[in-house]
């Protein structure tokens, strides 16, 4: 059983929803990061999800797009991010880790090779956010063959046949958009996720997660709520750079908010 599938079984027993953190690996600089990494391990976050710096993330709003340039400019490159990782898994063996990238990442280095030394690092999963679900079968086989899974992106208006596709060749969790656009903070979520959540039950996919946009307790709530099996936050966490104090503070408020009872 993977770890992912541990996480969500411990959870369901807990009456909780899953919280996913997102930082950007090397941001500000590489020993900051793996301090922030701890922090929100520490302060409850149930997996993590770790962007891989990249000059041109098209998935990304300013927030996280500025962290990968804070990141690049620190000296970042592929192996740097894979020593975090290594790090990561080593101090926290249970918690799932995921990569968030890019298809040019991977080409650079070899898709199955970066898929191998993604799960020698101790990843669980992969995410190639720039490769739609009719290009992402060789991506799927590069993950299985590693020993990883593949995170694939749904929304509300992704039609059932591409759901097929999505359950077929993805584990772990399936990312689920929140809004439409790119990464970043939002006063409001589009939770009109029904008929998404039952195409994707019906289809045999993994547990929703819905990200984009989560940054506010009551926001964690409503989605949980909407039916979502967790939430992940990104551009708000980034927002608090190397403060540890403000960014643990602020997981354990999100985390909190994943109880069922309160949503």
């Amino acid at each position: 059983m993977s770890r992912y599938s541990q996480l969500f079984e411990r959870l369901k027993q807990r009456n909780e929803g899953a919280f996913g953190a997102f930082l950007m690996l090397g941001d500000p600089d590489k020993e900051t990061s793996a301090a922030l990494l701890d922090a929100v391990v520490e302060a409850g976050a149930d997996m993590i999800e770790v962007g891989i710096p990249f000059s041109d993330p098209v998935a990304d709003g300013p927030v996280i797009q500025a962290a990968s340039e804070r990141a690049l400019a620190s000296g970042m490159r592929v192996d740097d991010s894979f020593d975090l990782i290594r790090g990561l898994r080593d101090k926290h063996p249970a918690v799932p880790i995921g990569i968030l990238t890019y298809a040019n990442i991977l080409h650079a280095r070899g898709r199955e090779q970066f898929m191998a030394d993604a799960a020698t690092a101790g990843a669980d999963s992969v995410l190639v956010a720039d490769v739609p679900s009719l290009e992402a079968a060789p991506y799927s086989a590069a993950a299985k063959a590693a020993g990883l899974e593949l995170v694939m992106i749904a929304a509300p208006n992704t039609p059932p046949p591409v759901l097929g596709r999505i359950a077929a060749m993805s584990g772990g969790y399936t990312y689920c958009v929140a809004r439409a656009g790119v990464t970043g903070t939002s006063d409001s979520l589009a939770l009109d996720h029904d008929a998404l959540f039952a195409g994707l039950a019906e289809a045999g996919a993994p547990p929703p997660v819905l990200g984009f946009g989560i940054s506010t307790p009551d926001q964690v709530r409503d989605a949980l709520a909407s039916g979502a099996a967790g939430v992940i936050a990104g551009s708000a966490l980034v927002k608090c750079g190397a403060d540890t104090e403000a960014l643990g503070n602020l997981v354990t408020a999100l985390k909190r908010a994943t109880a069922l009872s309160n949503a």
